[in-house]
Parts: structure tokens; sequence; C-alpha cells
């Protein structure tokens, strides 16, 4: 057997290592060494890695995203009051279609509010006005979440009706963009995101109140790639914001009577942000002694929603921006889905309504776009009307939604050509207000 030569062997090994770690090692590699015949070893310590480029640019990147939340916390300190649509002359309604099933199923409220709307569109107290350009398209033509010449389109009206516009992901075809929701949520000022769910045969008369300009999604798009190892994403959020929304969800239990209040959150877990909502909450019960309220992490609160003797208790619910996505879709479920459910984006001067469901591409790409289900942005339309006053009329079409969707059932929409068109389906809800 021929043997192996003694060799010189260096041994490197990390300076971050502390001195118990740096002998064990030592010792293992020295025994290794002896076994196979080499005897010469050294050992020298490595340089650590240099972070301070990589700390540096993440300090620059966080300046800039403080920079601009000090002056969205300045604006939101300069509010005026809310509008009163009594008091205008002509309220004006813009139409926004969006991307995929979006111009297919808002084309149907629009034919329900010219229904319903008819005196007054004949007067001219209201104007119904179509806004186009709000698609995946041109907002990746133009480089921006909303162009500049939609924003200004957009900011011409009053109030809005929109229809699910498309968000890109990783993978898809589309560069990195805003999505237009959270961008016309910022822009607009539009912090309140509000979510009606009730289906009284099994005692639910849930009103969500979801937290809409901050949490997750506020700097969804600024998040930062430190390098190959780390990203981060951040969340935010302020006195200001939080306050606000906490005290809108307040306000509508006393004015609406239901009078109880529940605050979700994670703050036994997050505890910076989710501590600052649950302590402004507390805060803002001190003056609603009338009201009820109690809090529940996101996690339990979820189960307790499918409880069915818990969930009779909930009745206004508010919550951050991230959770408040997530529990209100798992909430639009009981009353037959995301396509059933409308939204509320309520601001001071503006105020925005949509079908909480995504733009269905697939569908379009197979033909089906005209078998989407236009309830939940027909809802929506009827959250609108009795924002600017139409309470009567939103009435009617809320009664008729209920009839058409979850008692009589003359008609059904499956997305297929097995059911009913979007078209035939508004005409329904029409015929049916005829006999309310």
């Amino acid at each position: 057997m021929q043997s192996i030569g003694k060799q010189n062997v260096i041994i490197k090994i990390s300076s971050s290592l502390n001195k118990k770690e740096t002998f064990r090692r030592f010792i293992f590699i020295s025994f290794y060494a002896i076994i196979i015949n080499h005897s010469n070893i050294t050992v020298r310590k490595e340089a650590s890695m240099d972070y301070s480029q990589y700390i540096q640019n993440a300090q620059q990147h966080i300046a800039a995203i403080l920079e601009k939340q000090f002056a969205r916390i300045e604006k939101m300190k300069a509010e005026t009051a809310f509008t009163d649509y009594s008091k205008l002359s002509t309220i004006k309604i813009g139409i926004v279609g969006g991307d995929g099933i979006g111009p297919f199923i808002t084309a149907q409220a629009k034919r329900v509010l010219e229904y319903l709307l008819a005196d007054e569109i004949k007067s001219g107290k209201v104007q119904l006005i179509d806004i186009e350009g709000l698609t995946i398209e041109n907002r990746v033509a133009c480089g921006k979440a909303i162009p500049d010449d939609v924003l200004a389109e957009l900011k011409k009206c009053d109030v809005l009706l929109k229809g699910p516009t498309t968000t890109p992901q990783a993978g898809d075809p589309w560069p990195n963009i805003e999505s237009a929701n959270v961008a016309m949520r910022k822009e607009l000022d539009l912090f309140a995101n509000v979510r009606p769910v009730s289906i009284p045969d099994q005692g639910i008369d849930w009103v969500f109140f979801r937290e809409n300009t901050e949490g997750a999604y506020a700097l969804g798009n600024q998040g930062l790639t430190v390098n190959d190892d780390l990203c981060i994403d951040f969340t935010v959020t302020t006195y200001e914001g939080s306050y606000r929304i906490i005290k809108a969800a307040f306000d509508y239990a006393r004015k609406t009577g239901r009078n109880k209040v529940t605050v979700v959150t994670k703050a036994n877990v997050i505890k910076t942000t989710d501590g600052k909502f649950l302590a402004v909450a507390r805060e803002v019960a001190k003056d609603y002694p009338e009201v009820e309220w109690d809090e529940w992490y996101i996690d339990i609160m979820t189960a307790k929603l499918i409880d069915e003797k818990r969930r009779r208790d909930f009745k206004v619910v508010v919550l951050p921006n991230l959770y408040g996505d997530i529990i209100t879709d798992e909430a639009a479920e009981f009353q037959g889905g995301v396509g059933t459910a409308g939204s509320s984006n309520l601001g001071k001067r503006y105020s925005m309504f949509e079908a909480i469901h995504g733009s269905g591409t697939r569908m379009v790409k197979e033909g089906r776009a005209q078998y989407a289900d236009p309830c939940s942005i027909i809802r929506a339309a009827g959250l609108m009307l009795e924002h600017i006053g139409y309470v009567d009329k939103a009435a009617k079409l809320f009664s008729a939604l209920e009839i058409c969707t979850q008692k009589e059932k003359r008609l059904v929409i499956t997305g297929r050509d097995t059911g009913a068109t979007s078209q035939q389906f508004a005409d329904y809800i029409m015929e049916t207000i005829q006999k309310i």
C-alpha cells in the first residue's frame, strides 16, 4: 500500500464563530488530517462578510418611504368634512369597466342604475359618465397604476362604480406595476372599505370596516431586495389612519343600532403596528360608552365566523387592511361567494364602489365573459345609491337581489352556457324590482 505524503493544509474558519465553536472545529479537522497523514495544519480566521453597502442602500430606501408617510400623515390631519350629496346640483357617477370580465358586468350594473335613476338622470340631478383607459394594457403602456388622464377623469366625479382590474404577480407577462385599486385608494384617500354580509335566515348581519390605505398593501410594491439571501416587505400603521377607520366603525354602530364593534388584530405577535391599531381602538371606544366592543385575533376570528353559535354575536367588525381583505372574502362565501358581495371604499371627498372579485381573465380567454356573475357589481351599485342618499331605491335593489339569488332563484348563474348570461340576470333583477 502506498502511503500519502505530508502536505500543508490551510483551514479557513469564519471570524464570526465564538472561541468554543472555533476550537471544536479545529479538533475535528485536526483529527481528520492525522488519519489521512496530513500533519502540517494552519488555522486562519477568514474576515466577516462586509454588509455595509447593503445596509446603506436599505437606509436610503427606508428614508424615502418615511418621507412619503410623514407627508401622508400631514395630509390626513388637514382633511375636510364629508361631501353632502344633497347639496350638489349634479351628482356625477363615474362608470369604470376595468379588465377582463369587468366591462361585461359593469355594463349590466349601469343598466340597473339607469333603470332606478331614470327620473334623476332625466332632470340632470344625476349624471353617469363612462371612464375608459383603466386597463392593464394602458396602465403598462403608461408605466403607472393609474394613467394621468384617467386619474384626471376620476377626480371630476363625485362617486365611482368600478369593475375589477388586473394586478400583475410574479410570473405574469406584465411588469411589476402597482395595483390600480391600491393606487386609487391612496390617490382619492378612500380610507374605509365597507363590506356588508347579510343572511337573515342564518342570523348573519355583519358589516366589515377594513382600513384601506395602510397595512401591508400600502407599501406592497416598495419592498426591499437587500441581496440574494434577504428580502423585506413593509407594513405601516399610523395614529391618524387607525383613528379615522375605527371612529367610522363606532359611528356606524351607534347610528344603525347594531351597537357592537369587534376589533381584529394579531397584536400578540405583530406588536408594533397591530399593537398601535388596538391601542387606538381602546382610546376611541372610551367616547362610545353605549357601544359594546371586544377584540379578537385574526386567526381565531376566521374560525369563529363558521361557528354557528358564536358568529351571530358579530355585528360591526373593524380591522387592518390585509386581515380585512382575507376575512371579507371568507364572509362573502356565506351569501354565495365573492361574486355576490359588493364593496364600498369611502373617503371624505370621493367614494368608490366595486365588485370584490378578480378580473376573471380566464373566462374571457375561454369565451365565457358574457356568463360572468354581475351580482357583486350590482350590489356595489346599491351601496352607492344608499351612500348618495337614495336609500329607498337601494332597499328595493337589495330586496330584489335577495329574491333572485337566495329565495326564488328562477335564473341561476353558473359561469357557463349551462346558466344565465349576465344580461339575462340583470333583466331578472329589474323585473323583480318592478314587482316590489
